[in-house]
C-alpha cells in the first residue's frame, strides 16, 4: 500500500512549505492542476520526467488524506 507520508513533505524553507514531492521542487498542487486540466499520469511523467507514477499517485493520496480530514466549522 501506498503511504504518502514517505513521498510528500513541507518544509517550510521549500516552497514556502507548501507539500511538495520529496527532493524536488515539485508541489502537491502543480500535480493536482496538471490532473484537473486532463494531463495523464505518462504526459505528467513527460513534463517532469524525474518523478515516478508512485509519487503522483502519493500526490492524489494525499490530497485525499487532507480533504477526509477537514473539519467544516459553522459560522453563526
Amino acid at each position: 500500500m501506498l503511504n504518502y507520508k514517505n513521498i510528500i513533505e513541507s518544509n517550510h524553507n521549500i516552497m514556502l512549505g507548501k507539500p511538495v514531492v520529496k527532493g524536488t521542487r515539485i508541489t502537491v498542487e502543480i500535480i493536482l492542476k496538471k490532473i484537473s486540466e486532463g494531463s495523464t499520469v505518462s504526459e505528467i511523467l513527460e513534463m517532469y520526467p524525474n518523478l515516478t507514477p508512485e509519487q503522483i499517485y502519493a500526490c492524489l493520496d494525499y490530497a485525499s488524506d487532507v480533504i477526509s480530514n477537514e473539519e467544516i466549522l459553522e459560522l453563526a
